[in-house]
């Protein structure tokens, strides 16, 4: 099954610039190459999580993407439950740490006019930061691995977009509708697209990394372009 690149737009009086962003969900130590020419287009890539597989061992790829990434542009990197669980963390996480990516782990941070913060998907999150950027004046964009963190911890504040993976379309899409996702269980509600009144935003992920295979649900790069609303 090929990857194809799904690109959302999303305009906001917040947004200062237009800015074009690759959202790199679930990659699973997976193969990156074709998708480099679109990483090179974008003014940041954002990692939602998932760049490992806990279930399989060996990390190359998942290190020569960090490696790749920052050549093409900024690169940011949130926390998911498969960073967490996987057993070769020990050797892994040191080596993401002395690369050139920005991780960010229940904190945020001003990225041209962006308010850019990540909720880790760690066994009991950290929404403690979450008050302080939501009181920001910049768009405030939020990258959170499992979207169905977004209703316990984010839809309280005033975050304008959340970015999510994990759920990988569901799997199997049946008349539109996932079949199964984690963190969900089955019939998922949140799988791929805009929840929540546009303010969550699901990617369906770049890898496929169970061992049931994906129908009706390409795996996807999204490509989201931030566009200022001057209400004109």
């Amino acid at each position: 099954m090929s990857l194809r690149v799904t690109e959302y737009t999303v305009s906001s009086e917040r947004i200062a610039e237009p800015l074009k962003l690759a959202l790199v969900a679930d990659l699973h130590n997976g193969p990156y190459e074709a998708c480099l020419p679109v990483l090179a287009a974008a003014d940041a890539i954002l990692i939602l999580g998932d760049l490992v597989d806990r279930h399989r061992r060996g990390f190359a790829n998942a290190l020569r993407f960090l490696k790749d990434a920052p050549d093409c542009a900024p690169t940011f990197y949130a926390i998911g439950n498969h960073e967490w669980k996987f057993k070769e963390r020990e050797a892994y996480w040191p080596r993401v740490l002395q690369s050139r990516v920005t991780v960010l782990d229940n904190e945020w941070m001003p990225f041209r006019g962006l308010a850019l913060g990540a909720l880790s998907s760690a066994p009991r999150p950290n929404p403690g930061f979450l008050p302080e950027m939501a009181r920001q004046k910049g768009f405030r964009l939020l990258m959170c691995h499992q979207p169905e963190y977004f209703g316990r911890y984010v839809a309280a504040h005033a975050i304008d977009l959340t970015l999510s993976g994990h759920a990988h379309g569901g799997q199997v899409q049946l008349f539109g509708r996932g079949l199964y996702a984690p963190g969900q269980g089955l019939f998922p509600r949140l799988t791929n697209g805009f929840y929540q009144d546009g303010r969550l935003l699901v990617s369906r992920g770049m890898t496929n990394s169970a061992r049931a295979p994906r129908l009706n649900n390409p795996r996807e790069l999204v490509l989201l372009r931030l566009q200022p609303d001057t209400g004109r």
